[in-house]
This record gives structure tokens, C-alpha cells and sequence, in this order.
């Protein structure tokens, strides 16, 4: 209570004032340095990284930072000159507190923009911190840490206090937040090149986040003062049992990066697994998402892709043959009727010129000559049905243009004469 008399009548005083000028001017700098970077990589066409700069330029990383270096270096010009500090002993706490959150909350963010729990992680980051900073300004600090100093166990023979396990599961946390704001800046980037292939760019993105979060979480747990050669034996059992529990889930994430390193299925081929026709839209490192047209997506294991028949229609080439069949009159130029029909159809938007359409003399029918039309498109990811009725719309129109009867079955019976 003594502490908080002496800081409340410090900022009574008249030097008060300076702080408050030049607390103001750290963050009009602040604020002033962020903007231009922020109009400089606009200008550039290049988009600001969210975790530095936010939506709004202030709510990112790079303010309260670069406001907390600038307090920092008002307050020992400050020291230096005499003044008696007061404000900024709230105001950097303050600080320190905000960028603690935006930290967290952002790079949480981009790591993870569909988690349900980022509410509530961002509560929890924002009541500690706040609760931290208080508890700073108040002057509690040093007695919290002996009093958490207090607390102790015996764990594998070495004394572990309270205060060790929270300052090892904040360094973990701090860690562990680290690795996933790297790997994010290396996704955005390595997805952003267009010189690489897609599949070699989801690769290079799934191995360098497991990578990274696999040393962070190394360095989190020497941090939090355990032993790594301890967990030796523990990671040979988890080891085996993974082997064999996970047998499957192992296969499709093997299966998965053999798929994106040969590219022997890429995304926008269209396929044809199980009965199942359409798009692929996305290939994780277990699972790939098809996406047929008619809006329904089936969520197919990677190991299915490699050990059953899958139908590419893109693969070497995106160019698909298709058919129909139509009959004519047999009393018809059907050679005339053949070189119109080719003509129309090749007349049709999605029909392409080369190969050009033919039409073939399939069969004498019961009921006319049979003709069959067959004709390339060279975007089965749109569909066949509609270029399938385009086309027989047009032989419909070119048939009746030239006046040829498409027969119908005609069924004559004959009734047997009676005996006398």
C-alpha cells in the first residue's frame, strides 16, 4: 500500500507531465514507423505479414514492440536527466503485457485460422498477462516468487519448485509459439512461388512444420528442465506402439507424400476411384478430398490411391473422348448425313477442333443405320452432360435440316391363317 501512495503522488507531480510527452511520443513513433512499413510493402504489392502488422497496422506484433523498445529507451534518457519515473512504471508493464498477447494471439491465428478454441486461448493469454502486469505494478512480484519458491518436490531425485514449473511451461509456451510463427512465414511464402511445383510446395510445407514444431518441442522440454535422455526409453515403447496401433494411419502419411513427390495425382485431376467421379480439390497427408460435380466431396485414405485401379482423366493429358449414338433411315445419303453431322458437332463451344469429330457406321440396326458420333473435350472438370446434350442437339438440328427420319422400332404382326 505504501507503494501504490508513493506512485499515485509521483503522478501527481509536475514531472509527470514529461513522461506523459514522452510516453505519447513513443507511441505516436511507434505508430508513425509501423504505418510507413506498412504503406511501403503495400506500394510494393507485397501484403503485410499479419502477425507483425494485424488488419488495422496497430493490432499487430510490430507496435507494441517497437513501442516498448522506445519506452525502454525514454525511460533511461529519462534516468539519465534526473526525472523521477512514475508513469512509465505503468506504462511498460502495460506494454509488455500487450505484446505478450498480440504475440500469442496472432501467431495462433495463422497457425491454426479454423480452431474453434482461439476465443478462449486468447482469454486466458489476455487474463494472465493482465494479472502479471498488476501484480508487477503493485510491487507483489517479489513476494510471489518466494512464495512460489516454497513449494517444492522430489521428482527423480532432483528438487523441482512451483517457480521451476512455471517458468519451464512458459518458456515452452514462448517456444512453442516461436516454431509455429516461423513455419507459418515459410508456408505463406514457399505456397506464394509459382516456380515451384504445387505438390513439391505441400511437401516442403507438411515436413518443414513437423520439423520445426518437433525442435520446438525439443527445446521446450529442456527448457522445462526435463532431461531429454530420459524419455529415451519411453520413445522406443511409444515408437513400437505406434507401429503396430497405427499401422494405417502410418501407411496413409507415407502414402500421402508418395503421391505429392511422384505427382501421379495432382490437384484439378480429374478421377475416378471406387465408383466415385470428380475433381480433386485438395491432397492432405492422409486423406485426399474429390470433389465430384454435383457438390459432393469424398474423403478418400492415401493408402487407397495407391494400392487400388484409380482412373486419371488428367494425367498426361486432359483431353477426353466421348460418344453418342443416333439412328438413321436406311433409305438416307448416309454418307452425306455422316460429313454434316461431323460438321455440326464440330461447331459445338467445348468440342475441340483437333482431334476433329468423326462419325463411324457402328451397325445395321433392325430399325435404321446406326451411327456413332464420338467427339474430344478438353475440360472434364466441367462436366459432361451439358457438352453431351450440346452435341445432340446439334445432330437433332442437322438431321432435321436435311430431312432424314430418325426411325422408331416398328413391331408387324402377323396373324396365322386358320385351317379348314
Amino acid at each position: 500500500m505504501n507503494e501504490l501512495q508513493e506512485l499515485l503522488a509521483a503522478l501527481l507531480k509536475p514531472a509527470a507531465l514529461t513522461e506523459l510527452a514522452s510516453l505519447l511520443a513513443c507511441l505516436g513513433l511507434a505508430w508513425l514507423i509501423v504505418w510507413r512499413v506498412a504503406s511501403a510493402r503495400a506500394a510494393n504489392q507485397q501484403r503485410p505479414l499479419s502477425v507483425l502488422f494485424g488488419r488495422h497496422v496497430i493490432d499487430g506484433v510490430l507496435f507494441p514492440a517497437l513501442a516498448l523498445l522506445l519506452a525502454f529507451g525514454a525511460r533511461r534518457l529519462l534516468i539519465h536527466f534526473g526525472v523521477h519515473l512514475a508513469l512509465f512504471k505503468l506504462a511498460i508493464p502495460v506494454l509488455v503485457s500487450l505484446l505478450a498477447i498480440r504475440f500469442t494471439v496472432r501467431v495462433l491465428t495463422v497457425a491454426m485460422p479454423e480452431s474453434t478454441g482461439m476465443r478462449l486461448v486468447e482469454r486466458f493469454v489476455s487474463w494472465v498477462a493482465w494479472l502479471g502486469s498488476i501484480i508487477w505494478i503493485t510491487g507483489l512480484w517479489p513476494d510471489l516468487l518466494k512464495e512460489l519458491e516454497s513449494y517444492a518436490w522430489k521428482i527423480g531425485g532432483k528438487p523441482v519448485t512451483l517457480l521451476d514449473m512455471l517458468q519451464g511451461g512458459l518458456a515452452a509456451t514462448v517456444v512453442l509459439v516461436l516454431s509455429l510463427w516461423i513455419s507459418s512465414v515459410i508456408e505463406a511464402r514457399l505456397m506464394q512461388s509459382s516456380s515451384i511445383d504445387l505438390s513439391m510446395r505441400k511437401i516442403a510445407v507438411s515436413l518443414t512444420r513437423a520439423a520445426l514444431l518437433f525442435v520446438g518441442m525439443l527445446v521446450a522440454l529442456s527448457a522445462a528442465g526435463i532431461d531429454l535422455t530420459a524419455l529415451g526409453v519411453l520413445g522406443g515403447a511409444l515408437g513400437v506402439g505406434i507401429g503396430f496401433g497405427l499401422q494405417k494411419l502410418a501407411a496413409n502419411y507415407v502414402s500421402g507424400f508418395v503421391i505429392l513427390a511422384e505427382r501421379s495425382l495432382r490437384i484439378g485431376d480429374m478421377v475416378k476411384v471406387d465408383g466415385f467421379e470428380g475433381r480433386i480439390s485438395d491432397i492432405k497427408t492422409r486423406y485426399t478430398v474429390i470433389r465430384a460435380l454435383n457438390g459432393r466431396e469424398a474423403i478418400v485414405p492415401n493408402e487407397t490411391l495407391i494400392t487400388t485401379r484409380v482412373e486419371n482423366s488428367s494425367l498426361a493429358d486432359p483431353q477426353v473422348l466421348l460418344s453418342t449414338v443416333v439412328q438413321v433411315a436406311y433409305g438416307c445419303d448416309v454418307e452425306q448425313v455422316m460429313k454434316s453431322l461431323a460438321a455440326a458437332v464440330a461447331s459445338v463451344p467445348r468440342v475441340l477442333a483437333t482431334p476433329e469429330p468423326g462419325v463411324q457406321l457402328s451397325n445395321f440396326a433392325a430399325d435404321g443405320l446406326e451411327l456413332t458420333v464420338t467427339f474430344w473435350i478438353g475440360d472434364p472438370q466441367n462436366g459432361q452432360g451439358g457438352v453431351r446434350s450440346d452435341v445432340n442437339l446439334a445432330v437433332l438440328r442437322t438431321l432435321q435440316g436435311l430431312g432424314v427420319e430418325i426411325p422408331y422400332p416398328q413391331r408387324v404382326l402377323h396373324q396365322a391363317a386358320s385351317g379348314s
